[in-house]
């Protein structure tokens, strides 16, 4: 692809990737199907074949994740940020965890319905979108995922959630309110390249407490790990579903090749394009 064709795609992009938000919470309908991997990738197998799509759920999640894009630390703790209500009335925010360094931004706190502790991570700011994206079309495998010699991860998708601030205060406050609420389920999700980092963390914990524990939805999330990585994600972290939208590009980078096997992108299942 040109440098043109990629600057107009990330430009295009640009004002899309908050279409998968928008689009769930004015839509009162469920998307058509469920999709597969797509990009043209070869549909994986779950090992949880019951978990679906819940748009109820959705509706809901997807106003955390538009959120944790509040810049005003104030109201978002306090929750009367303009997403801070509605649905998600009642939320008791645990930490907001804020990598000046690294551009980072997530929260954890508990909802009282579903009743779950949830995590939610901020994707890229607008300002810095376009030169993101462009990134991405040339972005390549270059981490080996610990204890998985086969399993290659995007190196800066990795970084941003265990290199950083973010696993440790995220642990830390999971410990909090387990030991405070009781042992409650765990909801992880994320928009865009905060789809990247929550799916590191929901796969973090999953190892960790268990993957009946833990649910991760993504909305519009690019590809974060090679058919090696995705394969050992369905194993790991069954109930997943990751939003997608038509007209968003991120979930189709970095691109998928299917002639270079393990070595290019692959997503996960299950994806549901609205």
């Amino acid at each position: 692809m040109s440098s043109r064709r990629r600057t107009a795609a990330a430009a295009a992009a640009a004002a899309a990737m908050l279409l998968v938000l928008t689009g769930i919470l004015l839509s009162e309908n469920l998307p058509a199907a469920e999709a597969a991997a797509g990009g043209g990738e070869l549909r994986m197998k779950c090992s949880d074949d019951d978990y679906s799509y819940n748009h109820t759920l959705a509706h809901i999640l997807v106003q955390y994740a538009s959120a944790v894009y509040t810049s005003d630390l104030t109201s978002l703790f306090m929750w009367t940020c303009p997403r801070c209500q509605g649905d998600t009335k009642g939320f008791e925010m645990i930490e907001i965890i804020v990598d000046v360094e690294n551009c980072l931004q997530a929260f954890v706190g508990v909802a009282p319905d579903p009743q779950s502790i949830i995590i939610a991570f901020r994707g890229t700011q607008e300002h810095s979108v376009s030169n993101w994206i462009e990134d991405l079309f040339w972005k390549q495998l270059d981490v080996t995922y610990p204890g998985m010699p086969e399993a290659m991860v995007h190196h800066g998708f990795y970084s941003a959630y265990y290199n950083t601030t973010l696993r440790h205060e995220i642990l830390k406050s999971i410990r909090w309110a387990r030991k405070t609420y009781g042992r409650l389920p765990i909801i992880v999700i994320g928009h865009s390249m905060g789809g990247s980092l929550a799916s590191f963390c929901a796969l973090d914990l999953s190892v960790k407490y268990g993957s009946q524990e833990v649910q991760l939805m993504t909305f519009g999330q690019p590809r974060v790990g090679n058919p090696a990585f995705a394969a050992y994600f369905n194993e790991q972290v069954p109930r997943k579903i990751r939003v997608t939208h038509q007209n968003d590009v991120v979930p189709h980078l970095p691109p998928y090749f299917g002639y270079l096997g393990e070595w290019t992108y692959h997503h996960f299942a299950r994806e549901v394009s609205l």
